[in-house]
């Protein structure tokens, strides 16, 4: 009984010692990923194992399908491989650092995979072989076979470029080989216009950008500035756009006119303030010259008046009789107020009405 317990103690202790160990044995790969027919792409993956760090010389990575793990697709002895797959498949990477990454070159239309990832620890010389080996099949990857490559996506700094000033255009691209990533080429501009950045969107995926500064000038409007995308493999895509040019003169004939415009209304303004102020003074003036016309037009009435009276007594005769038989006697000058003895003695027309009062009064004297 004792020893039955014992051995069954071990096999328990063995168990759970495997079980956690192989626990311990991980793999990640990328689910799904994109791959240009003829080109190339590259599947990210690392691994992780419980023992101590190990060689790379100690470690043998494999790459098979999913439900075949004799059906290899990458293998150290190339003879293991299938020969679709043989001269197109290897690491990336040192797997003692557990990189496990696998580049695939002139990519077939069925080349879609699942593909998983099979660590082996190699014996050494006089060990006996290791049980370690460790397929994961949970861990795979899929490929989207891509018939034609994607197009280039293009960013305008503006919608206008101005004469003589810079403009800037970035094409980006995207990709799935970054061991052969795609060049960018613009229809126009020289090699030091031109910057290239390349960046990982993420896992798998990267994002090439060429960007472009041009100084365009008048003869560049309404031309097409085209950026073209080739893939490694031979296929290639491109995209474009209408460069439109605004002269420096036509953005000046915005402002010069309204500057005009603006001045003009200014100084015509100015010339209807002077011009009303000069003929308001001189409509005061016409109106003041004809308010003295008018006075002197009816002072000479009232001037010629006496003057009449005058001439009809220089007519009567020098002796008048009333009719009740009294005389009168004509005077032949009228008696002013003031100085009557004068020669040079001019009648003062404010005294009209005083003069001819005196000159009824003359007519009706008594001799």
């Amino acid at each position: 009984m004792n020893i039955q317990r014992r051995l069954m103690v071990l096999y328990v202790l063995i168990a759970g010692c495997q079980g956690t160990m192989s626990g311990e044995w991980k793999a990640t790969v990328v689910k799904r990923i994109d791959a240009l027919v003829t080109s190339c792409v590259v599947l990210p993956c690392s691994f992780s194992h419980p023992k101590e760090q190990l060689p790379s010389s100690r470690l043998r990575g494999i790459w098979h399908l999913q439900t075949q793990h004799d059906q290899r697709i990458y293998h150290q002895d190339e003879t293991n491989i299938l020969a679709s797959f043989r001269d197109r498949t290897r690491l990336l990477g040192q797997l003692g650092q557990g990189n496990c990454s696998l580049e695939m070159t002139q990519i077939k239309d069925y080349d879609n995979g699942p593909f998983c990832f099979r660590i082996e620890l190699a014996p050494t010389e006089g060990d006996t072989p290791s049980p370690d080996k460790f397929s994961f099949v949970e861990d795979c990857v899929k490929m989207k076979m891509l018939p034609a490559p994607p197009k280039p996506t293009l960013t305008l700094h503006a919608n206008i470029a101005y004469e003589g000033l810079p403009y800037t255009v970035v094409c980006s691209v995207t990709y799935t080989c970054p061991t052969h990533g795609p060049s960018l080429t613009w229809s126009r501009g020289n090699a030091h216009e031109v910057t290239t950045v390349i960046k990982e969107i993420h896992s798998g995926f990267w994002e090439a950008q060429s960007i472009l500064i041009i100084i365009p000038e008048a003869k560049d409007d309404h031309s097409e500035v085209t950026c073209k995308a080739s893939f490694y493999g031979g296929m290639s895509s491109s995209d474009k756009f209408t460069l439109f040019v605004k002269r420096t003169e036509n953005h000046h004939h915005i402002i010069i006119p309204s500057m005009v415009a603006v001045g003009i209304t200014v100084l015509f303004g100015g010339l209807c303030i002077v011009m009303v102020k000069k003929y308001k003074k001189r409509i005061s003036e016409l109106q003041g010259q004809s308010s003295m016309r008018d006075r002197l037009s009816r002072l000479s009435r009232r001037s010629r008046r006496p003057r009449e009276n005058m001439m009809e007594l220089n007519h009567l005769p020098s002796t008048l009789t009333s009719g009740a038989g009294q005389k009168f006697c004509k005077n032949p000058r009228p008696f002013p107020k003031s100085q009557p003895g004068t020669s040079n003695y001019k009648p003062d027309t404010s005294d009209a009405d005083d003069y001819e009062n005196t000159a009824y009064l003359n007519v009706h004297r008594k001799c």
